[in-house]
């Protein structure tokens, strides 16, 4: 989620040293957002394993200038966290001293460590707890602006999750083929498991996988279970086949049934299968997953991207109307 996003980033940057490989720089500030100004030691701070990777990776000929725009992008990402706590305290979101010891607890939980050994950490890194707390502070400040102004105001409907639903979930077969699904109990080579199944093994399995079927069991799920074929990992799906495309046991088992139903096991020289029709001549709406088993995935899904998109307009609207200035 974009809250937690900027959160949890903000908060494990935290973890990293204040003052290492740019201690010996001489503060400046680096560009004006509002009333405030971005200092080169947050750059260098935010930007330390970026900077650090580019030096590695880039040809010395163009070194300067990648780490000139490196420097320009996370300019840009700390002018963002500067407009999103002003706006927040501009709304009036507050930030209570529990607020900061619960995200502070996460902290600990998330990182396994006491506060006793986390006090140590920060002293190691030349900062002091209520340093980290203030810049705390401002993270939870931020998140719970974005929770306020992105997440509150983003509804996903029914029709929205349903529309989705058609688009990505179902497949319209029509005309004169036949949707098939298939399960294969095979005998005398190793099956999927990695086992070789006798002959006898081979046609219980298969008839234990077909009465179940016949009792209404999910076909899709006895195929992933039972069924040693390729297509099992699709839970039988072979698709749409025209009568002449089909194998002669194929096409005899599959031609005299209605849509749904199950056909007899038939035994081939290698195995014992059996089918079931989904659609035939006159077409359907072919399901791959029941729409209430990914509901609420395709709710999350839509939900993130409706975020996404509204975290951008908020900040575009916050940034037009701030005084930016790069120095």
């Amino acid at each position: 989620m974009i809250p937690r996003l900027y959160l949890l980033a903000a908060l494990f940057m935290l973890m990293l040293p204040l003052y290492g490989a740019f201690a010996n720089v001489v503060d400046r500030s680096v560009a004006i957002v509002n009333e405030d100004t971005i200092t080169l030691s947050e750059v260098n701070e935010l930007g330390k394993s970026f900077f650090k990777k580019i030096t590695d990776e880039t040809p010395a000929d163009r070194l300067s200038e990648t780490l000139q725009q490196a420097r320009l992008t996370v300019i840009d990402k700390l002018i963002d966290k500067k407009l999103l706590v002003q706006e927040a305290k501009k709304i009036g979101i507050q930030v209570s001293d529990q607020d900061v010891e619960n995200a502070l607890q996460r902290v600990l939980a998330n990182n396994k460590t006491t506060m006793e050994e986390f006090r140590k950490e920060l002293s190691a890194m030349g900062m002091s707890e209520k340093q980290y707390r203030d810049e705390l502070r401002e993270q939870v400040l931020s998140s719970k602006l974005i929770n306020h102004e992105v997440r509150t105001k983003v509804v996903i409907s029914e029709e929205t999750i349903l529309d989705y639903y058609d688009t990505h979930f179902t497949t319209k077969v029509g005309g004169s083929g036949y949707y098939i699904h298939q399960i294969g109990c095979t005998w005398g080579t190793a099956n999927q498991s990695g086992t070789t199944p006798t002959q006898a093994e081979a046609k219980e399995k298969a008839k234990k996988a077909h009465k179940l079927a016949v009792a209404g069991d999910d076909f899709k799920e006895l195929a992933k279970k039972y069924s040693d074929l390729p297509s099992a990992a699709e839970g039988g799906d072979l698709g749409n086949f025209q009568q002449d495309e089909m194998a002669p046991y194929m096409r005899d088992a599959v031609s005299k049934l209605k849509p749904g139903e199950i056909s007899p096991i038939v035994e081939t020289e290698d195995g014992y299968h059996f089918f079931q029709l989904v659609s035939s001549q006159e077409g359907k709406i072919i399901a791959h997953e029941p729409y209430e088993s990914v509901k609420e995935q395709i709710r999350e899904k839509l939900s993130q991207q409706a975020m996404e998109l509204r975290f951008k307009d908020l900040l575009k609207s916050i940034r037009e109307k701030a005084y930016i200035k790069i120095l």
